[in-house]
């Protein structure tokens, strides 16, 4: 195994751990949709059933009604997964960038005063961090599998999209640590 910073293992942590939020919701927006088929189709069953002892009017009525509660629901239910799905991913954002900003502080707070107790610290830190990570690797494999679960079906897991780190940044956190 390479040997890496504290900081980075902090930020796959973080990544992870947002993956995994971003699977749940996943799994909630698929089961509300999986609901509101099933509703439908039950719906519709019971208003076939009944056809004889009801007029045109009314069944179509019904299944309009059922269509217009159906769809206000499905809004619902994206409305709340997407502003969800946009709070994970600015949360993991921002840990993400404080991660880095305090691995640069540190940095240039030895450099000033020569005391290297939080790089002696990190590093012994580094071993707990990475168990850590496997752990929450596991709990993340584990939660993609909950989406294809509740979707019944082969389903991908929404992921964030990976963003290049910027040169600077990446410089800044390899010294801190």
């Amino acid at each position: 195994m390479t040997s890496r910073n504290l900081s980075t293992v902090t930020t796959n942590v973080i990544e992870s751990y947002g993956n995994t939020a971003k699977n749940v919701i996943n799994a909630y927006r698929t089961g509300g949709e999986r609901m509101v088929g099933f509703v439908d189709q039950r719906w519709e069953l019971a208003v076939g059933k009944s056809s004889a002892r009801l007029s045109a009017e009314v069944r179509a009525n019904a299944l309009s009604a059922q269509k217009k509660l159906s769809g206000f629901y499905s809004k619902g239910i994206s409305a709340t997964t997407d502003g969800a799905d946009a709070v994970v991913g600015k949360v993991v954002e921002l840990a993400e960038k404080g991660v880095t900003q305090v691995a640069a502080n540190a940095s240039r707070f030895e450099k000033a005063t020569g005391v290297t107790a939080l790089h002696t610290l990190a590093t012994a830190a580094i071993p707990a961090a990475e168990a850590v990570s496997k752990v929450a690797d596991k709990i993340e494999k584990q939660s993609s599998l909950l989406v294809r679960r509740v979707a019944g079906q082969p389903a991908k897991a929404k992921a964030p999209v990976a963003k290049p780190a910027a040169k600077a940044k990446t410089a800044r956190a390899k010294k801190a640590a």
